[in-house]
């Protein structure tokens, strides 16, 4: 059923986006469009799987890995993102968002490889140094290569998606996370049921997987090839960007068109890695949306990462339907967390991303509120505040780092702009990662308690935002407007 809703869900996506077509582009340029975006998207989504599968080998390994031992390696992994952009940023900016994936995929097709060898040696009695210190650093090198991924989608869609289309992007840029994440905890945990020593009546996939990764031979669990086959999986994803992608739609024979970004404003120089970097931290506006996703970060994982393990440490606590489907449910949720940011964004507010921020988190404030009342005494009413969430974190998400940072950084200095707001996300992240880690370990009631803070500075700040517009943006719906006017007095006349 899963696998089917997966699919339902992908063309459901594929549908919208070939419907929404607001500049009335030819049906060959949509086509092409998908042709870039499609192929480049999934291999963004399979970074996630290289990403969060360190979660499911902590469920794995168990004992291992305990829960601070978890949030130290997963917070120098998270830091090291985040301090990445201030390179890739610029440097995605200057060589252009098709060699920005290929080397994340590249990059974290490898560390993946080797995270999986250390699981493979440690699990054989081979591993003698310390797991924790060795996770952590081929973790962080991981999410080094990782974070080439978001600033090389959101550069090559700055120059294909006008800007009233970006609120459509945002969801689609939202539903790949999604799709990621499902990617990460359903199929990571596939994997590690199918490579179980002692596995009574394999299914056929379970069967195949065996066969061809020679299970039956092994003397413990392959719990390693959760690492590998995402691995696998992201070179044959950069294979086929190599062939397909296109930076620019001039490049895929097209003519250029003003996407009416702040770069719409700008003369037509390249801009130096010192100069994008100031554009960045002069931009009041780009501060505030980093702040947003600085909260956005410590809610996103502080759900995600932390509820599978307190679903396995609180047995009575958790909904089974969550920590059997978390992946699934993470997916359904985000996708339309992602859809419902864009569409409020582009439909309701002239492609304003403040209103849609402030709408989800307000959402997460009582979602947060009521998990901290219910916690322990009710898994369905937690399951529900989870569920909303979900859906509301991505969405500001999605509509902040996958949008407005585009907007408000212009095309030039997109990779840039995304790439300091995502870097919130990720300091955000460490920060829940070492202070939840110690936390529950003390007791779970810290954790919803500790998250709602960081609910309501995100609210707050994303309000400042309720009317802003990049300038060129403002021109153009003005144009549009008078246009409609006009055409309607003709019409009258």
């Amino acid at each position: 059923m899963a696998i089917s809703l997966v699919i339902l869900s992908l063309l459901i996506v594929i549908g919208l986006y070939f419907s929404n077509n607001p500049l009335h582009h030819t049906r060959k340029f949509m086509v092409r469009r998908f042709v870039n975006w499609f192929p480049l998207g999934m291999t963004y989504a399979f970074l996630y799987m290289g990403r969060y599968n360190l979660n499911v080998v902590k469920n794995a390994l168990g004992a291992a890995i305990s829960k601070e031992e978890f949030g130290i390696i997963f917070a120098a992994g998270t830091v090291t993102y985040a301090c990445s952009f201030f390179l890739n940023g610029p440097l995605v900016d200057k060589i252009g968002g098709k060699k920005g994936i290929l080397i994340a995929a590249v990059g974290a097709s490898i560390f993946n490889g080797l995270m999986g060898l250390v699981t493979y040696l440690y699990l054989m009695g081979q591993w003698k140094t310390n797991l924790t210190l060795t996770f952590s650093i081929l973790y962080s090198l991981n999410m080094f290569f990782q974070s080439y991924g978001a600033v090389s989608i959101i550069k090559v869609k700055a120059y294909w998606f006008h800007v009233r289309e970006r609120g459509m992007f945002g969801a689609i840029f939202g539903t790949l996370i999604s799709f990621g994440v499902y990617f990460a905890f359903d199929w990571g945990q596939a994997i590690v049921d199918a490579v179980k020593l002692n596995l009574a009546a394999p299914t056929p996939m379970q069967s195949f997987l065996r066969t061809v990764f020679a299970v039956e031979g092994s003397k413990t669990d392959a719990v390693w090839l959760v690492f590998f086959i995402p691995a696998v999986i992201l070179m044959g994803w950069a294979l086929l960007d190599l062939f397909v992608i296109k930076d620019t739609p001039d490049e895929a024979g097209f003519d250029e068109f003003d996407p009416a970004d702040a770069s719409s404003d700008e003369p037509d120089v390249e801009f130096t890695m010192r100069e994008l970097l100031a554009k960045i931290f002069t931009n009041p506006i780009l501060l505030t949306v980093a702040l947003v996703e600085f909260t956005s970060g410590v809610l996103r994982n502080g759900i995600m990462q932390w509820y599978p393990i307190f679903a396995k440490e609180i047995p009575s606590a958790g909904h089974p339907f969550l920590t059997e489907h978390w992946g699934l449910v993470m997916m359904v949720t985000g996708i339309i967390g992602g859809f419902t940011a864009g569409m409020i964004s582009d439909k309701l507010f002239h492609s304003r991303r403040g209103p849609p921020a402030v709408i989800l988190n307000s959402i997460m404030l009582v979602c947060m509120t009521g998990m901290a009342f219910f916690l322990t005494s009710s898994p369905t009413a937690v399951a529900v505040f989870v569920a909303f969430h979900a859906l509301s974190v991505i969405g500001v998400h999605s509509i902040m780092s996958g949008t407005a940072a585009a907007d408000f950084g212009g095309r030039k200095a997109t990779a840039t702009a995304s790439g300091i707001t995502d870097a919130c996300v990720y300091l955000g992240t460490g920060v829940q990662s070492m202070s939840l880690g110690y936390l529950t370990t003390a007791n779970w009631h810290f954790w919803p308690v500790f998250l709602i803070p960081f609910t309501i500075l995100g609210l707050a700040v994303s309000a400042r935002l309720w009317k802003k517009l990049p300038e060129a943006t403002r021109r153009y719906l003005l144009t549009v407007e008078q246009i409609s006017i006009t055409i309607r007095t003709e019409e009258r006349l």
